[in-house]
């Protein structure tokens, strides 16, 4: 019995199912110069996504966009972003200046948009007002008397004190003297001080009434000390009183008129009050600054002066030049990067540091607006993560260095004043990373309530080929590539749905189409065209696959030379071609390999040689055990399966996984047992379920072109070719060269939906059907099998007879 060639005319492929060409018909334009700008692809359930973000301003709500690199998501972010805030207001400006009352604390001014600036000029010009104003108010004749006076007043009343203490000790009989060690009281004997010789020559009364005096005059001393000290305090607060009075006179009205005109602003005022205060409380200094800057004129050498940085206005952020919201993407996000750093400078061999050397992060610059970070940098700098999720928690802006953080270091340094944090992060990453901080961070979904899912492809229709051209055209035109012809828009959609693995779908890998149409530009360079035509784009796949072809072209150079042992024509029992794809960086390839099936007698054991020497993945092992239910289920279910099979590889020297490998293997097996020989010009590819459907697998333009490959180098006989699942009949996009080799039927594939059509093919034997008594139709492949099965069973029943007959 032979099968029918109209059965197997039906499971053939037409050349029009191989490859879905995209007609220039539907365009409407000739060249993408006439196309209208698409910064993104549509991406409809992500863009959804990032407006709710964008729309929903409660905390917690930011997004992590996630998808594979180079799937547009930072575009797509960029562009939506770029419209939205648009309609924000320019947030606030940030700028530290000094906190007067405690100065390792700093203070941080919220200032309106554009105020900062303005605000730093005027306090440095209020500073050279101040310090020309007031060496000139101190200087002043009226100063300098009123100054006298007070010295005069206050070092007259010391003298009046001591003055009278020393009458009070000459009428007692004692002298005052001033010695190195301070005042002392001398007893007096007939107008003479009296040694100590004599004091002690004297009665014991006498000297008890000099020690009364004495102990009186001392006290009084005491007294007349003390008052002297509040003398001097008096002094002092008179002379601040006067400086401060000299100060308001000469800068009073500087600094009033800087005040007027920040009413509306009272952290600018309260910071003006205090800096009116300061500067009186250093009249002294500020003026010796003021000389040290006359007499070294040279611009910037003064600028590290303590007490002229003590007054300056640190502006960290400014939007002066800002229209809208800002968008902010860190590329560098570390700690510091992100939360700002206090930077230090040298001086007198020491490190310094003050207001002045507070820098902003992302964090500061994004305020209110929106903050695109990549997930993966951000994980990877050291404490990052956790300043962002601290600062986001917190809604405020610490900066802190990582040693404060950490309690690695505990010398005094600045804590600056939190700042307000207003801000929506967006979150670039891979899904695997995504899932990873879901399962492993119970922060993360706190802090990321929403996600954009980026799919890998789109759906391949008229409109989204349209669409499609637009977004190359832009592509093009943000190179500043040459503009691609309307047959060169063809071919690179043709291209896309091949990169997404399916004739219904365009790949959403953004990253690929930009460097596949650069290749493609310097080509049409190089050949003097003014467009990219479908020429150029075919030219610069063609290099892609060459330069990735190394292993590809040695895997194939070892089969023709005998190393590898793959037949492409014959027949043999229990070997068949098997299909695999290897991946090397972002380039894959398929190549056949031979897959052998032994049989003898046993159990019904089907052992897969891969698995035992643990070079076969859980999934292919998966797919081996199947296959042995499958065998099980169809014929065995009146008689035990009387063998042992052995499944492998040949000349596999690294791991096998998938199970797209199964119904080669199957096909082997049954082939082993049946004996009857299965074609050698015919591969498979296919996985298979326990009820003998033929199921999808992945990479089957890879795999079809790799076994044609093979073909090809030894010559095209007209018989060989490949069997798929009819599922993957819509992913087809094969190369042209297959496609010519099946329209001339010198190369077939075909799509089969059950195990038994692909055996019907490999042996050209109809499958059979049992009758009702369980019996195949004589001539049959399921007859033979049956047969061969029935004879294992015989057998082994026959040796257990025998050994129950032995042991008895």
């Amino acid at each position: 019995m032979i099968v029918a060639a109209s059965k197997k005319a039906r499971l053939e492929l037409e050349p029009e199912a191989l490859y879905r060409h995209c007609s220039t018909q539907t365009f409407g334009f000739k060249t993408t110069t006439e196309l209208s700008s698409l910064p993104s692809l549509t991406q409809t359930r992500a863009t959804k996504a990032l407006r709710s973000a964008m729309g929903i301003k409660h905390k917690g709500f930011n997004l992590y966009a996630l998808g594979p690199v180079g799937s547009g998501k930072r575009s797509l972010v960029e562009t939506e972003l770029s419209e939205h805030v648009k309609h924000l207001p320019v947030p606030f400006d940030l700028c530290y200046v000094n906190n007067f009352r405690e100065v390792k604390t700093p203070q941080a001014l919220c200032l309106p948009a554009g105020e900062a600036l303005k605000f730093k000029e005027i306090m440095e010009q209020l500073l050279d007002e101040v310090m020309s104003a007031l060496p000139a108010a101190f200087e002043s004749d009226d100063y300098q008397a009123r100054r006298q006076a007070l010295d005069n007043e206050f070092s007259a009343k010391p003298n009046e004190d001591f003055a009278s203490l020393e009458k009070e000790a000459e009428a007692k009989s004692f002298k005052m003297l001033s010695t190195p060690v301070g005042i002392v009281f001398a007893p007096i004997v007939e107008g003479k001080v009296i040694s100590p010789d004599a004091y002690s020559s004297l009665t014991k009364e006498k000297q008890e009434t000099i020690q009364a005096e004495l102990k009186g005059l001392q006290e009084n001393l005491q007294k007349v000390l003390r008052q002297v000290s509040n003398y001097k305090r008096e002094l002092e607060q008179q002379i601040r009183e006067l400086n401060r009075e000299i100060t308001d006179y000469a800068v009073g009205h500087l600094i009033k008129d800087v005040r007027g005109s920040y009413q509306a602003v009272p952290v600018i005022v309260q910071f003006l009050d205090a800096l009116e205060l300061d500067i009186a409380e250093h009249t002294a200094d500020i003026i010796k600054a003021y000389e040290a800057k006359a007499a070294t004129p040279i611009a910037g050498i003064n600028d590290n002066v303590p007490l002229l940085r003590r007054y300056k206005v640190n502006v960290l952020i400014d939007h002066s030049k800002t229209k809208h919201a800002p968008v902010v993407f860190e590329d560098n996000p570390s700690y510091e990067n992100l939360v700002g750093r206090i930077e230090h400078i040298a001086q007198m061999g020491t490190l310094v540091t003050d207001f002045n050397l507070i820098r902003a992060g992302a964090l500061h610059k994004a305020n209110g607006g929106y903050l695109l970070l990549d997930a993966r940098k951000v994980l990877q700098q050291a404490y990052a993560w956790e300043g962002l999720k601290r600062a986001l928690k917190a809604e405020s802006i610490r900066i802190e260095s990582l040693g404060q953080v950490l309690s690695l270091v505990s010398t005094v340094s600045l804590e600056p004043e939190p700042v307000p944090l207003n801000v929506k992060v967006i979150l670039l990453g891979d899904r695997l990373l995504y899932y990873l901080l879901c399962a492993y961070d119970p922060e993360f979904e706190e802090l990321f309530k929403l996600s954009a899912d980026f799919d890998d492809e789109i759906e391949r229709t008229p409109e989204s080929q349209q669409t499609y051209a637009q977004f190359l055209a832009t592509l093009a035109n943000q190179a500043n590539l040459r503009p691609l012809d309307a047959q060169g828009v063809a071919r690179a959609i043709e291209h896309s749905s091949r990169l997404a693995g399916d004739a219904q779908k365009l790949s959403a890998h953004v990253s690929d189409l930009a460097d596949l149409l650069t290749e493609a530009d310097f080509i049409a360079e190089q050949a003097g065209q003014a467009l990219i035509s479908a020429d150029s784009i075919q030219a610069a796949i063609s290099a892609q696959f060459e330069r990735a072809g190394r292993l590809r072209e040695r895997i194939l150079e070892s089969t023709l030379r005998g190393t590898r042992l793959i037949a492409t024509e014959g027949q043999a029992i229990g070997q068949i071609n098997g299909l695999s794809v290897m991946q090397l960086g972002k380039h894959y390839f398929g190549q056949a390999s031979r897959i052998t099936a032994r049989v003898r007698l046993g159990k019904g054991e089907v052992i897969d040689i891969e698995r035992e020497v643990e070079m076969g993945g859980p999934i292919h092992s998966k797919g081996v055990m199947i296959l042995s239910s499958y065998l099980g289920a169809h014929y065995a279910d009146k008689q035990p399966l009387s063998l042992k099979a052995n499944l492998v590889f040949e000349q596999s020297y690294a791991g096998v996984e998938g199970d797209s490998a199964s119904c080669a293997e199957l096909c082997a097996l049954v082939s082993a047992i049946a004996q009857v020989p299965l074609k050698q010009s015919l591969a498979i590819t296919g996985s298979i379920n326990q009820y003998g459907q033929v199921q999808a697998i992945g990479g089957v333009n890879e795999k079809i072109e790799g076994f044609f490959d093979l073909c090809k180098a030894r010559a095209l006989s007209g018989d060989q070719g490949v069997i798929i699942p009819v599922a993957n009949v819509q992913h087809l996009m094969l190369r042209q060269d297959v496609v010519t080799a099946v329209k001339e039927n010198r190369f077939h594939i075909y799509a089969v939906s059950t195990i038994n059509e692909a055996l019907e093919l490999f042996t050209d034997l109809p499958m059979g059907k049992a009758d009702a008594q369980g019996n195949y139709p004589t001539g049959s492949f399921n007859a033979l099998l049956s047969k061969q099965l029935a004879e294992f069973s015989k057998i082994q029943l026959e040796l257990s007879k025998q050994a129950h007959n032995e042991s008895s």
